[in-house]
C-alpha cells in the first residue's frame, strides 16, 4: 500500500521526533512552509498535524503554531517489550521465522479488536527462536490504513519494527495460562495441551488502532518483568 502525501508527512515528522531530532517543546515549520515544502493544499497539511496531535506527539496552540509535545507521565505502566533486544541482552542468539503475511478485510479477521469492515489489516504469523529453539508463536494484525509502509518493510521481527517506527499513546494486555494446541503447538514443537504463558496485547496511536498480537511463550522460556511505583509528579 502506497502512503497518501498527508501519511507521508506525518510519518517523516514521527520519524524525527522517535529519533530526537525534533525535541520537545520545539516548533514546527507553519502551515505555509508544509505547504510549500511538499507542495500539497493546506488541508493536506491540517490532516496530517491534526493526525500528530491525536497521536500525542505534538500540540497545536491557537495563533502560536505547532509544538513537539513533552513527554506525558504515566503511573503504574508496564512497558512494550522488544524480544530480540531481550533475547540478545541475555547472550543468545534471536531470531524470528515468518510464516504468514497477508492482507486481509478486518471483517474477515476473527479478532478481538475495535477495526471493523472494509479496512485493511496486516496478517503475520511466526516463530521467535532463542539459539535456535523456538520460545514462542506470535499472531498479528496490523492496521494498515494506520502503517501503510509496513506492508511491504523489511523486518527482523514485526513487534521490533513497530517499537522502532510507530509511537504509541496506549497499551492494554491480557496475560493467562494456556495449552499450546494445533499450529501453535507443532510450532513450538512440543504436544498438543504443552503448558504456555500466553500474552494478547493491542496498542493504539490517539484513538486509532496500530497493532493487536497473540504470543504464546514455552513454559519456562520467558518472565515478564514490571516495576510500579508513583510518578513523578506524585513523589
Amino acid at each position: 500500500m502506497r502512503m497518501t502525501l498527508s501519511e507521508r508527512i506525518r510519518h517523516d515528522f514521527e520519524s524525527r521526533i522517535l529519533a530526537g531530532t525534533l525535541a520537545p517543546g520545539e516548533r514546527l515549520p507553519t502551515e505555509q512552509d508544509l505547504m510549500e515544502r511538499y507542495g500539497c493544499a493546506r488541508m493536506t497539511v491540517n490532516k496530517a498535524l491534526s493526525a500528530l496531535a491525536a497521536a500525542g506527539l505534538v500540540e497545536r496552540r491557537r495563533k502560536a503554531g505547532t509544538f513537539v509535545a513533552r513527554p506525558r507521565v504515566h503511573s503504574m505502566a508496564m512497558d512494550i517489550p522488544d524480544l530480540g533486544a531481550e533475547i540478545a541482552a541475555r547472550g543468545q542468539a534471536y531470531r524470528f521465522e515468518l510464516s504468514r503475511r497477508k492482507l486481509v478485510r478486518a471483517a474477515d479477521a476473527v479478532v478481538n479488536w475495535d477495526v471493523e469492515g472494509d479496512v485493511a489489516l496486516l496478517e503475520l504469523s511466526g516463530i521467535h527462536f532463542a539459539d535456535d529453539a523456538p520460545m514462542a508463536w506470535e499472531h498479528r494484525f496490523v492496521n494498515a490504513a494506520a502503517v501503510p509502509e509496513i506492508v511491504e518493510a523489511a523486518f527482523s521481527s514485526p513487534g521490533g519494527w513497530l517499537l522502532e517506527h510507530v509511537p504509541w499513546t496506549e497499551a492494554d494486555a491480557r496475560i493467562t495460562a494456556a495449552a499450546a494446541t494445533g499450529a501453535e503447538a507443532r510450532a513450538l514443537a512440543v504436544a498438543s495441551g504443552a503448558p504456555c504463558l500466553s500474552i494478547e496485547r493491542r496498542t493504539w496511536r490517539g484513538s486509532e488502532p496500530i497493532t493487536y498480537v497473540r504470543q504464546l511463550f514455552l513454559a519456562g522460556a520467558y518472565e515478564l518483568n514490571a516495576h510500579f511505583g508513583p510518578s513523578a509528579g506524585t513523589r
